[in-house]
């Protein structure tokens, strides 16, 4: 099943609305450092509310050491941002897929996007709209993959 990495996150009840995706759907959830605050963060476990024992949760400290864990494994890196030349609709997802998300501030740096297999964008229409909410774009993006690999039943 695809994974979900947020790379350093910056704001708690975000994360903890995706942790909360991904228990509800059984899919890892991986952090990479440095976060915008603390994995203890009340605010965290707040929005992930009595869910945390169902979460896949791995913390990497930095890039590299994630980089190093991802190498170990197999599957794609697959970036999510505005930056993206593909729309996330039109991909085609694999069932080891990486997907990405940069925090809510700066989405994913550019070396983290160069280092992706591919990258993608979730359309919107209102162009003085910057970004969706990282919680709402991880749940599309995981969604979509679901969707197309038969995980909606």
């Amino acid at each position: 099943m695809p994974k979900i990495v947020l790379v350093y996150p910056q704001i708690p009840p975000n994360t903890g609305n995706v942790a909360r995706t991904c228990a509800a759907t059984d899919t890892e959830l991986h952090l990479v450092g440095p976060l915008g605050f603390e994995i203890s963060d009340r605010y965290l476990k707040r929005a992930g509310l009595d869910y945390w024992p169902y979460v896949k949760l791995n913390f990497h400290q930095n890039l590299e050491d994630f980089k190093i864990y991802h190498q170990k494994q197999s599957g794609r890196l697959i970036g999510f941002s505005k930056k993206g030349d593909i729309n996330y609709t039109k991909f085609s997802y694999q069932i080891n897929d990486w997907l990405l998300f940069g925090s809510e501030t700066n989405g994913l740096p550019q070396d983290v996007l160069d280092y992706c297999a591919e990258n993608l964008y979730i359309p919107m229409t209102q162009p003085k709209v910057r970004s969706l909410n990282l919680s709402v774009s991880a749940a599309l993006g995981l969604f979509e993959a679901r969707r197309q690999l038969g995980y909606l039943s």
